[in-house]
């Protein structure tokens, strides 16, 4: 064991904060500094919950940019698989946490944004069939409201999962954990334009684990 607060798993467990954090995590929730008490807890807690996890089929796992989440390697806990709709919202969030404009903003970007970032890279036609695959007929009046519609049930879900925060009816507050949409480009010599190109072409996919060198270099020649 290294350094944790807690002596035993018993304590750990009996820690007013492990209730919330447990059903948090089993409901695919991905916890950051941000939330500071539990995540301050994972951190104490880590060396005692890993083992407690890996019993329920799932890895603990925690990213250096700051968060952890539950990763199943079983069907325990089930999975919570993400629409396209959020796959698709959650990568081009990405591409706009890495902007260094976002940085300047504190990690807030207005939802206009995120839309014409969306139509910019996508199209808006295109953004509509991606969003309606069912839709045969591209109706320009009810389409941009219709994606709005879907983009804001999107980041819902987002925000469930501690992806973004939604702060009042306008700003996004952008999180770590959006970092994982980013993990397919993770070894390409330049993500950001690995990370437009799967968007672009709607190949919109959350890694459930970071690919290895192979696998990037896979997709980087796939991008050319």
């Amino acid at each position: 064991m290294t350094g944790s607060s807690f002596p035993t798993l018993l304590e750990a467990l009996g820690d007013d904060e492990f209730p919330g954090v447990d059903l948090a995590l089993r409901r695919g929730r991905h916890i950051g500094r941000e939330d500071g008490p539990a995540y301050e807890f994972l951190v104490e807690a880590l060396d005692h919950l890993e083992p407690f996890y890996r019993r329920f089929g799932c890895e603990l796992v925690q990213r250096s940019d700051g968060f952890f989440f539950l990763l199943p390697s079983g069907d325990a806990l089930g999975q919570r698989h993400l629409s396209a709709g959020e796959m698709l919202v959650g990568q081009t969030l990405a591409l706009l946490y890495l902007d260094p404009a976002t940085l300047a903003q504190g990690g807030r970007i207005a939802r206009r944004l995120l839309l014409e970032r969306l139509s910019g890279l996508i199209g808006a036609e295109s953004l509509f069939r991606t969003l309606n695959p069912r839709r045969r007929k591209f109706d320009e009046r009810v389409a941009a409201e219709t994606v709005r519609t879907q983009v804001s049930e999107a980041l819902r879900g987002l925000s469930a999962l501690g992806f973004v925060d939604l702060e009042g009816d306008d700003l996004l507050r952008l999180r770590p954990a959006l970092l994982r949409f980013a993990d397919p480009v993770r070894g390409l010599s330049d993500p950001v334009r690995g990370l437009e190109q799967l968007v672009a072409r709607g190949e919109a996919v959350l890694a459930e684990a970071q690919k290895d060198e192979d696998s990037a270099a896979e997709d980087e020649e796939a991008a050319r």
